[in-house]
């Protein structure tokens, strides 16, 4: 679902030039290098991963299995739950030849290339700020004990979590998940609420337990730590506070190494790993590479969509809540037509342009998700948002240090959390919305455990602070740069769904 790792989502900036393909495939755990016995695979052309999609059973996924051999590719894993199986092939004509076979609904590559820019929703780089050496904790205006860096949290009291956190913190029962490019769980504002038995390296398809495997590489990627920090930091009297500070956060790790890229199998391991291990909430600030629209309609593209889509069906089944950050174009999802510029990002991007309602942006226009506007320190939308009525289900602090300051003591309009090593940064981007909007459903889930994902997602909806359209047009540069079109009513529009989220509604 990082800019500097962040960033080509909806145009950020670029990483350093990450692994090649060869190499990064070399890495993948579970991975086997070895061809099965077969068709020999074609010498032209990259190995490249694919899923194919067939019937929910083991006669048609073993049968699936077979084909993949015989057409000289290899089986990396399967899940019989959804029928779904991941393999690898040089043959260019692979996906072809998988398509033509019976019984396979449809297949694709989830890549064409190698890859060098990131699929996370944040903008811009890190500002850090060093926490106070004596980790005093200061008392706020009605004598509550707050966190040393918490004067610095102005997303706390918009979505009234400093107020919340009176009656409930959240309940040790309840897990988020957050499926990123791995967490610092070493970091002392987040070890005490750090679920291991529910974390993962889901990279390559399979997901790897051995310790630390869910940890971010050594690249800098230090998204999913920031994103972490935001839902579930405890007050400890060290650092900050997360939305739900006392609920457990895991780790699933979908990001290749040295390209912060997000390919499907990963995403797929990591919905069916969360709801192995009865994660109640997943959080997913990213989108899925190498398309920012994926398109039904499309053989390849179309395969991928299925494959995300029945993983997070299943999983949501089995009682796991999906929130996702919508993206930082400024798109309105809703359009009956886009301008896609930067897919696929693998190679050299085409422009061509999209109905969203058949390419969709995945994950956060699937069915069944959460979908997570941005706002910033003045409760408006971010100038970077995306938005679209029907898209948009509900809107939360996400910073916009552009044009929305906030008042000393805070003075940076992104939203401050923890960083590997250690460290604390303000980032801004529907990245740090969307985990908001995750702690707070942890609350939910924290009073009330038979809540089903649906209720959830409805309860976040209702309990959503209204927050009409703003008057005229949004335009904050004053240029038509960032201009855009809010529609809809006072209680559900383009730019905040059905309002801001509101964390003392949920523990009361």
């Amino acid at each position: 679902m990082a800019l500097s790792p962040l960033s080509r989502r909806r145009r950020l900036l670029a990483v350093p030039a990450g692994v090649a393909l060869t190499v990064s495939l070399g890495l993948m755990p579970g991975a086997t290098t070895a061809l099965a016995k077969g068709k020999p695979a074609a010498e032209e052309g990259p190995t490249l991963s694919y899923v194919l999609n067939t019937d929910a059973s083991k006669k048609a996924v073993k049968k699936a299995k077979k084909a993949v051999k015989k057409a000289g590719g290899t089986v990396v894993t399967a899940y019989e739950e959804i029928g779904v199986v991941v393999a690898h092939s040089g043959d260019p004509d692979f996906g072809d030849e998988m398509r033509a076979k019976r019984g396979i609904d449809s297949a694709g590559a989830t890549r064409t290339a190698p890859l060098t820019p990131a699929a996370t929703t944040d903008v811009g780089e890190p500002e850090y700020v060093k926490p106070p050496k004596d980790g005093f904790r200061a008392a706020g205006a009605d004598g509550a004990t707050n966190e040393p860096l918490e004067s610095l949290q102005w997303p706390l009291p918009q979505i009234r979590a400093d107020e919340a956190h009176r009656i409930s913190e959240g309940s040790r029962d309840v897990t988020v998940a957050v499926i990123d490019t791995g967490v610092d769980d070493t970091h002392p504002d987040l070890a005490p609420n750090f679920s291991a038995a529910q974390s993962a390296n889901c990279v390559g398809g399979v997901a790897d337990t051995s310790a630390g495997a869910w940890r971010p590489y050594v690249d800098g990627s230090y998204h999913g730590t920031h994103v972490a920090g935001i839902v579930a930091a405890p007050r400890n009297g060290i650092g900050v506070a997360g939305a739900a500070p006392g609920v457990q956060v895991s780790s699933i790790k979908v990001s290749e190494p040295g390209t912060s890229l997000f390919y499907t199998e990963a995403v797929v391991c990591a919905f069916m790993f969360a709801a192995e291990t009865g994660v109640e909430i997943t959080n997913n600030s990213y989108y899925i590479d190498p398309w920012l629209f994926a398109c039904r309609d499309d053989e390849d593209q179309g395969a991928l969509v299925e494959a995300v889509t029945r993983a997070m069906t299943y999983s949501t089944r089995q009682g796991v809540a999906h929130v996702t950050s919508s993206g930082n174009s400024n798109m309105d999802l809703a359009a009956d037509e886009l301008t896609d510029t930067s897919s696929p990002n693998d190679t050299t991007p085409v422009e061509r342009t999209v109905d969203p309602s058949v390419c969709p942006d995945m994950p956060t226009q699937l069915p069944g998700v959460t979908s997570v506007a941005s706002t910033g320190s003045h409760g408006v939308k971010s100038y970077f948002s995306n938005h679209g009525l029907g898209e948009i289900d509900i809107a939360a602090p996400g910073g916009d240090a552009r044009y929305q300051i906030p008042d000393a003591p805070a003075k940076n309009g992104g939203v401050l959390s923890t960083m590997p090593d250690g460290e604390y940064a303000f980032l801004q981007g529907t990245s740090m919305a969307g985990p908001y909007v995750a702690g707070v459903a942890a609350l939910i889930k924290s009073e009330d455990p038979r809540v089903t994902p649906q209720e959830l997602a409805w309860r976040l909806k209702a309990q959503a602070v209204s927050t009409p359209c703003p008057e005229g047009e949004f335009d904050p540069s004053g240029d038509g740069r960032w201009a855009a079109t809010c529609t809809g009513t006072q209680h559900i529009n383009s730019f905040y769904g059905y309002g801001i989220v509101d964390a003392l509604a949920a523990v009361k």
